[in-house]
């Protein structure tokens, strides 16, 4: 403890970024330090476990020692260390965890082993939101698409889920197709707003009202048939289309979930949660008495502030790991 508040480390390493953050109260950010590997995979169009297992026990030393310098803080101001365990890649969580292990058994300070799913749902929360429950969070990125019914911490109901590829995927995979690299979010954002015509190529995903799905194989081929019939087709507009029906499920299935359930409260995050376009549809379409909180874009991808502040929940509820406790690749 420093100053009267409570001072929590978290770590985090469960695919391509290597962090570590100093938290204070868990909505405090002290330190938020960030590696991302983005640059050792994209030659590849993807992420390489053994290269990122590799990275991550490479910088997750430096990463906690600038960490605390930045924050003002050193190892025995620490109240509890917290990193994620799951879901991810096996290797790369196993450093992370590992190292916190290794700090809470030399400080004697608990342990809190996170889901990172449900960090990503914490993240507006360290932005100036209260953590008001119920409120269905909607969790996007490369490897997941899952809307929840969050009713509390560590309560989380899933409402919906990709039957195939997460939308992030998609948006990876018909960049690569593209032509334009690795990751494809950022890129097809960017281009889709060059756009002129802006018209639908392609249909509506799952357009049963009553579906609680969500798909992005369909659309991912229909985008490759449509470049293989019209090979000199516009790339923006096609990657304003492609992205128009991606997200426009998105908002869909959110709004329709919270409105059924009678939840008022709406939590967007992860990497495709920066989205500026996704950002418009979720304003055009809520209601004036509906609360969307989504964190800003660098709360977004994956972080250590994120985990610090979903292990303060635990921490502040005495709820705590043992040393034992294990990585697990899915939730």
């Amino acid at each position: 403890m420093k100053d009267g508040r409570i001072i929590g480390l978290g770590l985090e390493s469960s695919c391509d970024e290597t962090a570590a953050a100093v938290v204070a109260d868990g909505k405090d950010i002290l330190s938020n330090c960030i590696y991302s590997q983005v640059d050792l995979h994209s030659i590849y169009s993807g992420v390489v476990p053994e290269i990122a297992s590799r990275a991550h026990l490479e910088k997750i030393n430096p990463l906690i020692h600038s960490a605390l310098l930045e924050s003002g803080s050193g190892f025995g101001d620490l109240d509890y260390v917290a990193a994620t365990n799951r879901p991810g890649l096996i290797g790369s969580l196993m450093i992370g965890l590992q190292s916190a292990k290794t700090i809470s058994f030399a400080l004697g300070i608990p342990l809190v082993a996170v889901n990172h799913l449900e960090a990503h749902l914490y993240a507006p929360f360290l932005e100036g939101h209260g953590p008001g429950y119920p409120f269905m969070g909607l969790l996007i990125s490369g490897g997941n698409t899952v809307l929840f019914e969050v009713r509390g911490p560590g309560d989380m109901e899933v409402a919906g889920r990709t039957a195939d590829d997460a939308v992030g995927e998609s948006y990876d995979k018909v960049a690569k197709f593209l032509g334009f690299g690795y990751p494809g979010g950022p890129v097809i954002d960017r281009l889709a707003k060059g756009a002129v015509a802006r018209k639908n190529l392609f249909p509506k995903i799952l357009t049963d009202p009553g579906d609680t799905r969500f798909s992005y194989s369909g659309l991912k081929t229909a985008v490759i048939n449509y470049m293989k019939q019209f090979p000199g087709a516009d790339k923006a507009e096609v990657a304003w289309s492609f992205q128009e029906r991606a997200l426009e499920i998105l908002a869909r299935r959110l709004f329709a979930a919270a409105r059924d359930r009678g939840i008022k409260k709406m939590v967007v995050a992860g990497g495709v949660a920066a989205n500026s376009r996704l950002r418009e549809l979720l304003a055009e379409q809520k209601k004036q008495d509906e609360t969307i909180m989504i964190p800003s874009p660098l709360l977004c991808t994956d972080n250590a502030a994120m985990i610090a502040g979903a292990g303060y929940m635990y921490f502040n509820a005495g709820i705590s790991d043992p040393l034992t406790v294990d990585v697990k690749a899915k939730v």
